[in-house]
């Protein structure tokens, strides 16, 4: 049985569909993934056999670069992350949980600020730039400047994610009105929108490839440790060579370039307060226990 490389488009009811030059095969994995404690997943790049009349099979996972929870997505290039202005209201707070994921993954972070048309001036939107743009983040404000975005797409593995009512599944429908999203309103009670996920498929759109599932809408940390968090923030990364301690925490320590950059204005003072806080989360994170088998 010859080996295909090929990359898993699409998985539902325990089948893969993996593409491979330009034709879609349908595949199980093998039995013994499942002992080895190995999941296929769409985006994975892998070995398959396929033969005329008959069902294909994952041979070979090949190595991933990285990969997400929800979507659960491999290889991930790209990561636009839909906050909303308003209803619900901007939040740094979540803005800063969902860069530093990305950062995590190693996964390229693009900020599109939705339902820009619902505010009255641009104030909010140049303070937003203002904080982002120079740590390398394109900011794009709404669908005026959809072509920045679908630009970004070109040769990239892209998925979406935000808080929910943001307007992840109605920016996919703008881009791309042949997926038919399913759209959630806002809970008006709960002030945030209602799930509207379903399984994960990858689309050609824009030269690229496009998970048509809305991704995550909240953020942990179960993964990071506290020594990772600051590599996970651009300008602390570029700012800690210059700090007294080479293992500074950026908190307390004397000599802190990160700190006395915040006192200048170099460095926002609610990335640097948002940093804070997540790294207190991480540091009183209860340890998670797993049963034995």
């Amino acid at each position: 049985m010859r080996g295909i490389e090929g990359q898993i488009r699409k998985a539902l009811s325990g089948f893969y569909y993996v593409s491979s030059d330009g034709e879609m095969h349908q595949t199980r994995a093998r039995g013994n993934f499942r002992k080895r404690g190995l999941t296929p997943l769409v985006g994975d790049e892998v070995i398959f056999s396929s033969e005329e009349n008959s069902e294909g099979y994952i041979l070979e996972l090949l190595p991933r670069k990285n990969e997400l929870v929800r979507p659960p997505v491999a290889n991930v290039d790209l990561g636009v992350v839909v906050a909303s202005l308003v209803e619900p209201k901007f939040s740094y707070n979540l803005l800063d949980r969902f860069l530093v994921t990305l950062e995590s993954k190693e996964i390229d972070p693009v900020i599109y600020l939705s339902k820009s048309d619902l505010v009255e001036d641009d104030v909010q939107v140049t303070e937003i730039k203002a904080v982002y743009e120079p740590l390398g983040y394109p900011v794009i404000a709404g669908l005026p400047e959809k072509e920045r975005l679908t630009r970004l797409f070109n040769g990239k593995l892209t998925v979406f994610m935000g808080q929910s009512g943001a307007g992840k599944s109605t920016l996919l429908n703008e881009l791309a009105p042949e997926l038919e999203l399913a759209t959630g309103e806002i809970s008006e009670s709960l002030g945030r929108g209602k799930h509207t996920t379903r399984h994960v498929e990858l689309l050609e759109l824009f030269d690229g490839l496009v998970a048509d599932t809305p991704g995550f809408s909240s953020i942990d940390f179960l993964e990071l440790s506290a020594e990772e968090l600051s590599k996970d923030f651009p300008e602390f990364r570029a700012a800690a060579p210059y700090c007294r301690f080479r293992e500074c925490r950026h908190v307390k320590e004397p000599g802190c370039e990160v700190k006395k950059q915040v006192d200048s204005g170099e460095i926002s003072q609610s990335r640097y307060d948002n940093y804070l806080q997540f790294l207190q989360e991480i540091e009183y994170r209860r340890p998670v226990y797993k049963k034995k088998n």
